[in-house]
């Protein structure tokens, strides 16, 4: 019984935390805030999850794999799709231009080294399925390697100032950069950029996160709690 109480107060906190990010944002979510919509004490929130940070962490897993699938089903090729990783890349800077709580949520996950962790784990493992052929023989170590240049792709990318290049634009380059990162020819790079720029990926971004926002408020204890799990393993 102990066990399964403290599975539900888990799966409270992270879904009461995952609404204040995705509605008001990471840095505008302050523990407090948390532990006044469960009415409770610093003390047991932290007794659960340490730091913020700890949540953030929660919530990246649980991102990864919704997102992945999003797009996996949007492309309808499979889990190996060189195509899914372009589309991931483009919804991501889409969602960061179309909603600045979306921007906030994406470069704090970035700029936390334990997120960070968590997302170039997630993408070394898929590195490995998508780019094989492009990489034969490439071990593990080289593929993770690989995954540090391309997560700060992907932040460079999400993190746009006033002077920043059109999302097209930055679209592409990003694309262009992570497939050369991993060997793809220029001939398929260049295809691959087409197909990703001539979708909707801007109506898709919005669809994701509409998507995303109704899981986290309608998952159940054993949706949330998994990604906890896993983190924790």
């Amino acid at each position: 019984m102990a066990r399964r109480k403290q599975n539900m107060t888990r799966h409270e906190i992270i879904k009461v935390a995952a609404q204040f990010f995705l509605e008001k944002g990471y840095s505008h979510t302050s523990p407090k805030m948390i532990c006044d919509e469960l009415d409770m004490s610093t003390g047991n929130l932290t007794y659960y999850f340490p730091s913020k940070e700890d949540l953030l962490a929660v919530l990246t897993q649980i991102l990864c794999e919704f997102q992945r699938k999003q797009i996996n089903d949007e492309v309808n090729e499979g889990n190996s799709s060189v195509i899914a990783v372009c589309l991931e890349m483009a919804i991501m800077a889409a969602m960061a231009a179309q909603d600045e709580v979306a921007k906030d949520l994406f470069v704090s996950i970035y700029l936390s080294s334990l997120c960070l962790e968590i997302v170039r784990k997630n993408d070394t493992e898929r590195a490995k399925l998508v780019f094989n052929d492009y990489c034969p023989d490439w071990s593990d170590e080289q593929f993770a390697e690989a995954e540090v240049l391309v997560s700060g792709v992907e932040y460079a990318t999400l993190m746009t100032t006033d002077d920043s290049l059109p999302l097209k634009v930055r679209i592409s380059g990003a694309i262009n950069n992570i497939l050369t990162i991993f060997c793809v020819p220029e001939e398929i790079r260049k295809a691959k950029i087409a197909r990703v720029l001539a979708m909707d990926y801007e109506k898709i971004a919005k669809r994701v996160l509409k998507d995303f926002k109704a899981f986290v408020e309608e998952a159940t204890e054993e949706g949330l709690y998994n990604g906890y799990e896993k983190i924790d393993a």
